[in-house]
């Protein structure tokens, strides 16, 4: 994979540096740079709300929710033990970022939840990652080890008298545990299910206490908006999307991998970061945050730029920023098949319409792309994902029922084919 460098996150780090990773080497780039002017300034945590709410960043593991007014949600005040849990369990089909965060840049959010911890008085913090990328796992714990050995992690902390602790837990690969309350349950050591919700885990989180939990790469983000100011940040991006991003682009284009932009940068521009169309065939969709989100026409992708309004405004979301790219040989069937296949595998079975209408929804197109469908089943299909969505404790079944939705809107013509002549329009070496 390649990471395009020019970001925030990711500046100056050499990913070709096996010790990149280090303690050494954050420093070298500015690391803990911002913990050590909290801490020696004293600069309130009001202010740092301040600066978080100012710098425009937003949520970015799929919700995009405002970082700083989801941080002045805790109550701080509360004399009750309080914590901050980052979620690196990255599951969704076609994200990657975070991973190459914890792989090179571990130390960017070990201090981001150190700054979250002093910011809204809480004193643990655990990092959930995802159970498929164990090395990872390993390699944040060196990370761990060397901010404790250096006075930057535990009992007062560079002389400051604020302790903050920080474990790592070692998820094993459900993707319902990336759903916040149930990512809660299993470093509780339950089963991972999602909570009901109120309340929220701002008021009852972790073991029962008040919780804030972000993605990765936004408590990555964190020092560097303390460090180099909240204007500068948002001035890279565009109004409402502050800050880059980090878009992980796979498919079918000539350098798949990790690119960090601005957001609000054309589409065509990442598209060129990329490598362009692998093969030079011809774009014919994209899944532009996520195999949850709606999928895309090229020709509609291609007038988008890559942030939050854009992309909604166009009918889809920019989710976690994993952009699919599939080109016309692609028979969009056989790719909600498989999309649909992971949803109901990946259910947790706690709700009854996520945990039947996920199957039922890969019965019916799965037949359709063996040559067994029958006249009616899009209606069916539409029918179910109405009894599916907004029906549920979490969202699982709604990112089941959205790629169903705008895979047989956009490309309808494929399924009815499918339906009427018994095999696929394109030709193609999956069908």
């Amino acid at each position: 994979m390649t990471v395009y460098q020019s970001g925030v996150i990711f500046a100056n780090v050499d990913t070709n540096d096996s010790e990149c990773w280090s303690l050494a080497k954050y420093q070298q780039r500015g690391g803990y740079t911002a913990l050590r002017q909290i801490l020696t300034e004293k600069i309130t945590p009001d202010t740092i709300i301040a600066q978080m709410k100012a710098s425009g960043l937003r949520g970015r593991g799929g919700a995009g929710f405002p970082t700083g007014l989801k941080w002045s949600f805790m109550p701080r005040a509360l004399p009750i033990a309080k914590y901050i849990v980052c979620n690196s369990d990255e599951g969704e089909p076609g994200t990657f970022k975070d991973l190459d965060i914890l792989k090179y840049n571990p130390h960017a959010l070990i201090e981001g939840m150190i700054i979250a911890g002093y910011t809204m008085n809480a004193n643990v913090g655990y990092n959930y990652i995802h159970g498929e990328i164990f090395e990872i796992y390993e390699l944040f714990e060196q990370a761990l080890v060397e901010a404790r050995n250096a006075g930057l992690l535990g009992k007062n902390i560079l002389n400051s008298g604020f302790d903050f602790e920080l474990f790592a837990h070692h998820g094993y690969g459900a993707y319902i545990c990336g759903e916040e309350t149930a990512l809660l349950d299993s470093i509780e050591g339950k089963k991972g299910q999602p909570r009901f919700k109120p309340p929220f885990p701002a008021s009852f989180g972790l073991y029962g206490k008040p919780t804030t939990i972000n993605n990765t790469e936004t408590l990555a983000s964190v020092p560097f908006i303390i460090k180099d100011g909240a204007e500068k940040f948002q001035q890279q991006g565009i109004p409402n999307n502050g800050g880059t991003k980090l878009f992980s682009i796979s498919g079918h284009v000539n350098r798949p991998g990790n690119y960090e932009i601005p957001l609000g940068t054309p589409f065509s521009k990442l598209l060129e970061m990329a490598g362009g169309m692998k093969d030079g065939k011809p774009l014919k969709a994209v899944i532009p945050g996520g195999s949850s989100a709606p999928v895309l026409p090229g020709k509609i992708m291609l007038d988008c730029t890559m942030d939050y309004d854009s992309i909604a405004k166009a009918g889809s979301m920019l989710g976690s920023g994993a952009v699919i790219v599939m080109n016309e040989d692609v028979c969009m069937v056989k790719a909600l098949e498989r999309l649909a296949y992971f949803y109901h595998e990946e259910s947790c079975g706690q709700c009854t319409p996520c945990r039947e209408g996920t199957g039922w929804l890969y019965d019916i197109i799965h037949r359709i792309e063996h040559g067994q469908g029958r006249h009616g089943d899009l209606d069916l299909l539409e029918s179910i994902g109405n009894q599916m969505a907004g029906r549920t404790i979490c969202a699982l079944a709604d990112a089941a029922v959205f790629p169903v939705r705008s895979f047989t809107k956009h490309f309808n013509d494929e399924f009815v084919y499918h339906i009427e002549h018994k095999k696929c329009k394109v030709q193609h070496k999956w069908c």
